[in-house]
């Protein structure tokens, strides 16, 4: 197995060993960093049987479908540090990938409990220290600078927006994948904030894009005074 062509000419991951092989490739993880991450998987198989964490359909393909399409955005910002903010986290997609694959300081922000217990719990058992779990509504998140956010599946773009610019500087990068309706949803901000983005087809689906910026949202941007 190996990368398929996309509509373009992008390389798309093409099979779980693909999915591994680039994993590799781009991160060289350590052995233990690939104990964790296979742990990580086997505990998102197993807790997905308790509650809605990821769709039964997905498991067959979990290395391509999660693994590699959250560890993708870490390859999007591997130039930067400081703070992480994965917003609407979830299973932990793509936060805990992230902070398996790197040092990055990352806070999960998660409101349902049962969500957060998990998030929890895998932060304990992988001993991952720098990995903060949040269990609260966005809106009651403390205002802090962050040097990249994502959301992998938290909110059209526009609440998206509305709800993290606060947390948003000059230098911040935003990495939000938006499926097959990106280009639409980004036309529908102001035309300012739209300026920030650009778009980077995922390597994962063929169908999928992802809206990368670096910048501060503003009302100003917005055009209010």
């Amino acid at each position: 197995m190996g990368c398929s062509k996309m509509d373009g000419g992008v390389a798309a991951l093409d099979g779980e060993e693909a999915a591994r092989d680039w994993i590799a490739a781009t991160f060289a993880p350590s052995a233990n960093q690939w104990m964790r991450l296979e742990q990580f998987a086997t505990m998102l198989v197993a807790e997905s049987a308790q509650q809605n964490l990821i769709a039964a359909s997905t498991i067959p393909i979990l290395w391509v479908r999660h693994i590699a399409d959250s560890a993708q955005l870490l390859a999007l910002d591997r130039d930067r540090d400081g703070l992480w903010l994965d917003l609407g986290s979830g299973p932990g997609l793509p936060g805990l990938v992230v902070a398996l694959l790197s040092e990055r300081p990352m806070m999960l922000v998660e409101s349902r409990k049962r969500r957060c217990d998990f998030l929890r719990a895998v932060v304990a058992e992988l001993a991952l220290a720098h990995v903060e779990v949040l269990e609260a509504p966005l809106e009651r998140l403390e205002t802090r600078a962050a040097a990249t956010i994502s959301a992998r599946a938290f909110a059209p773009l526009d609440k998206l927006i509305d709800l993290s610019a606060r947390f948003s500087t000059e230098s911040t990068r935003w990495l939000l994948p938006k499926g097959r309706n990106a280009v639409k949803e980004l036309a529908l901000l102001p035309q300012a904030w739209q300026n920030l983005f650009h778009v980077e087809q995922s390597l994962t689906d063929a169908d999928s894009q992802i809206l990368v910026g670096t910048g501060q949202i503003t009302d100003k941007k917005r055009g209010k005074a």
